[in-house]
């Protein structure tokens, strides 16, 4: 472990590290819906939602602290075109921990709900009222754009409706499908005619398979019976997005690990998630082999991004160094 008696120095935590967060609770979930169709014990989902929860709570304080202490670097953040985009992830992650809490406190999960949609209803308005404003220039067009709107939209309808609120989750689904759509023609447009990606937001491009499976969870949140075809219609689209970011892992990965890589976490956690609730429906065919297969798929991705970030500790390289420190 290399010794670093400069770690004061470091730059304060990046709201990206929320990721992290959202990557677990999601973990977390997808072996709470395992639990119920597979002989799983019960302490472990507990167990691992319990750990997600304490990540969230560590990194909310953290941010908060940032605010704080740190104001002028947490302002600048939220103007940057790209880190601002993952602030998004706080509600996001709030909203994933009211749903880890729910058969636990409603009350508690009602509360974190609460608070959860009104920062997505904040960010997203702020955020992709920005982005209205043009002057976005096309090599800061990732699919980060997707977290104000889509990624919020979508987590707080699957919430909304497992506290009952269904109209209100359909409400929400419908404003994260449209979102989705439009920011996609934009993002494949971008791709299409301009210089590639730059290597440092890469990983960035893991976000793209969350769409359609985050959505697809959702939409099984505010429908019963059997999946229909549109269910396996999102369930598709979001293998699809898998197979193209594998790939794409090559050129992805030609930048060193960093947090950001936890990009992917959110939809590698949601597709099993959402293959183990068609099972719950009563779906048959291909995904009775569909949700174990990713269900281990996911669980090895979150493992070693794990892995990266504790090796990360203790090399410490997680946090940046501070701009005008790494260039002198």
């Amino acid at each position: 472990m290399n010794s670093n008696n400069g770690t004061n120095n470091r730059a304060p935590m990046p709201v990206a590290f929320f990721g992290i967060a959202v990557g677990s609770l999601a973990l977390a979930g997808a072996w709470r819906a395992a639990a119920r169709v597979w002989a799983i014990p019960e302490t472990v989902p507990a167990f691992l939602t319990a750990g997600a929860l304490v990540v969230w709570l560590a990194l909310s304080i953290a941010y908060g602290r940032k605010w704080l202490m740190e104001r002028d670097a947490a302002i600048a953040e939220m103007r940057h075109p790209v880190q601002s985009a993952f602030a998004a992830l706080v509600p996001v992650s709030t909203m994933l921990a009211a749903q880890a809490v729910q058969a636990y406190s409603r009350d508690l999960a009602l509360g974190l709900f609460g608070i959860g949609v009104a920062g997505a209803l904040a960010f997203g308005a702020f955020l992709h009222g920005r982005f209205w404003q043009g002057g976005r220039k096309p090599e800061l067009t990732t699919p980060a754009m997707y977290l104000p709107s889509v990624a919020s939209s979508f987590v707080a309808g699957t919430a909304a409706a497992g506290l009952g609120f269904t109209q209100v989750g359909t409400l929400f689904f419908g404003a994260g499908v449209f979102s989705w759509l439009a920011i996609e023609s934009i993002l494949l447009h971008r791709a299409a005619v301009h210089e590639p990606i730059p290597d440092a937001l890469r990983p960035t491009l893991g976000i793209q398979l969350a769409p359609p499976v985050v959505g697809g969870v959702t939409y099984l949140a505010i429908t019963h019976g059997a999946p229909d075809t549109f269910a396996y219609m999102l369930l598709g689209y979001g293998l699809y997005q898998a197979l193209m970011l594998v790939r794409l892992a090559p050129w992805i990965r030609q930048s060193a690990f960093t947090p950001s890589y936890w990009a992917v976490s959110f939809g590698a956690a949601a597709l099993p998630t959402m293959a183990i609730r068609m099972l719950e429906r009563g779906a048959t065919g291909p995904i009775v082999w569909i949700a174990p297969a990713a269900f281990i798929v996911a669980n090895v991705v979150i493992g070693l991004l794990i892995a990266g970030t504790v090796r990360a500790i203790f090399d410490g390289r997680l946090l940046p160094m501070p701009v005008a420190r790494a260039q002198a």
